[in-house]
């Protein structure tokens, strides 16, 4: 089984004020949590959608493809098609990782993965109390719905249409968190 991976990164950081994934944090990009996060080892293609070149190169320097985003103020669902698109023929299931969740664990991801080999079928999504829906393995049987999505929803949107194919994986709720803002950075 083939499982690639979309790291989406091509958001312009609005609330953050500027591109909050080259923010430093713990001493290396706030996106460098997440791709180092990835287990490229167990994973077959892996690419980063994103309008930005710093972005690219980090990516790059790690064996991933680039996706790029020339629209992304088409929103979310616009990354989350590219990135589908991308991969959806040479894989079995996509993972989805937001770029902008520094405390996402490798483990976490790996957990992920297991589980959705023992359930190919279906969507595996982390949660804890508080989130849940990203990061996110979907089976290639919603590829075309994940390739349709447009606009600033993305595939939390079909985990809601499709309730009854969901299995959430419980993870600790910090890894979670995302980074909006600056306070958000400074929390962490």
């Amino acid at each position: 089984m083939q499982i690639g991976c979309v790291i989406l990164a091509a958001g312009n950081s609005f609330r953050f004020g500027d591109n909050k994934l080259l923010a430093r944090y713990g001493g290396k990009a706030l996106i460098e949590w997440v791709l180092d996060a990835v287990p490229a080892e167990r994973l077959g293609p892996v690419c980063v959608v994103t309008q930005y070149p710093a972005v690219a190169a980090l990516a790059e320097a790690r064996g991933f493809s680039v996706v790029w985003n020339r629209e992304p103020e088409l929103g979310i669902g616009h990354s989350v098609a590219l990135g589908t698109a991308a991969l959806a023929e040479r894989c079995d299931g996509i993972l989805f990782l937001a770029a902008d969740q520094p405390l996402l664990r490798r483990q976490s991801l790996e957990r992920l993965l297991e589980r959705f080999a023992e359930e190919p079928d279906r969507i595996v999504a982390a949660a804890s109390e508080e989130h849940s829906g990203n990061p996110a393995i979907f089976p290639a049987g919603l590829f075309r719905e994940l390739e349709a999505l447009a606009g600033d929803r993305g595939g939390k949107q079909i985990i809601r249409r499709f309730p009854e194919l969901v299995t959430e994986l419980s993870v600790d709720p910090a890894e979670l968190s995302d980074v909006d803002t600056a306070a958000d950075l400074a929390r962490m």
